[in-house]
């Protein structure tokens, strides 16, 4: 009875291993890939709880799902003028083929990170190789790292990865080169100022001129507006004049003497030398007038 108590004990432990060994289990965060014999048989594994082979038949190797991000040191590049430039940048990726993941990498992460790394590089070489420094200074950064990302993508499918991300953190002058650089860029705003500076002072001569001219030409028309204006005033005094003198030449002559009187005695302290006989008081002295 102890004997068979003992076989059965043995017989159901042995086929709860046997149970244990046939599953296996994703979590959330990974993918797995089942090989039988070195060949792959299954891939891509959703989280969860999977059949196997027991023991030796099959194995299972486990992929982060997770994204990774690798930084890289800055890396040379020369533009379309043959200027170096220092790239820094980083990449983002995660396992999207297990199968053509283990194919071409091995399933090691660095060995993926690297050869990744190196199409991006390729992928910068060629887009800092078309264009020239100041091109690439005063290009949008999303549009740099848009044609590196498009060149990338196809390399990372290759390795197994989907690419999430390509940045540019940094990019520099070799420090050798950065002072010449700067020197350039001092010696160009300095043109530039002088440059705008001789413009706003010619046009500042030009405004001045222009407002000297309308000024002339301002008091012109005012000198001959006044001349015309004095002249139809004399020529209707004139003409009042004659009219009066037409109608009454006593009294104009009297009127014209008032104003002879006005005239001479206007200012205080002058002394006169004339006769009290003479015509100039013809009228003072008139009879009846005192």
């Amino acid at each position: 009875m102890q004997s068979r108590f003992s076989t059965f004990f043995v017989l159901a432990l042995a086929g709860v291993l046997l149970v244990w060994q046939s599953l296996f289990q994703v979590s959330e965060t990974e993918t797995a890939l089942r090989m039988q014999f070195g060949k792959i048989e299954g891939a891509n594994y959703a989280p969860g709880l999977h059949l196997k082979w027991p023991l030796w038949i099959d194995n299972v190797r486990r992929f982060e799902r997770r994204i990774v991000t690798e930084r890289y040191p800055g890396e040379t590049f020369l533009t379309s003028e043959n200027k170096a430039l220092i790239v820094d940048f980083y990449v983002k990726w995660r396992v999207l083929d297990a199968a053509q993941y283990y194919r071409a990498t091995a399933g090691n992460s660095d060995t993926a990170s690297s050869r990744l790394g190196e199409n991006v590089k390729d992928g910068i070489k060629g887009v800092v190789a078309r264009r020239t420094l100041q091109e690439i200074v005063i290009t949008e950064r999303t549009v740099f790292t848009g044609d590196m990302f498009s060149r990338a993508s196809e390399a990372a499918k290759e390795l197994g990865l989907e690419l999430i991300d390509v940045r540019v953190q940094r990019i520099d002058l070799p420090d050798e080169v950065s002072g010449s650089v700067y020197q350039r860029m001092q010696e160009s705003f300095r043109a530039r100022g002088n440059q705008l500076r001789a413009e706003g002072s010619a046009e500042a001569e030009r405004i001045r001129a222009e407002a000297d001219r309308k000024r002339t030409e301002i008091l012109a028309n005012a000198q001959r507006d006044s001349q015309r204006l004095r002249g139809e005033g004399d020529a209707l005094a004139s003409r009042i004049f004659a009219q009066a003198y037409g109608k009454s030449p006593e009294f104009y002559q009297f009127y014209r003497s008032l104003q002879a009187y006005r005239s001479s005695m206007a200012r205080d302290g002058d002394v006169w030398v004339v006769s009290p006989e003479g015509e100039f008081f013809k009228y003072l002295n008139a009879p009846g007038r005192r």
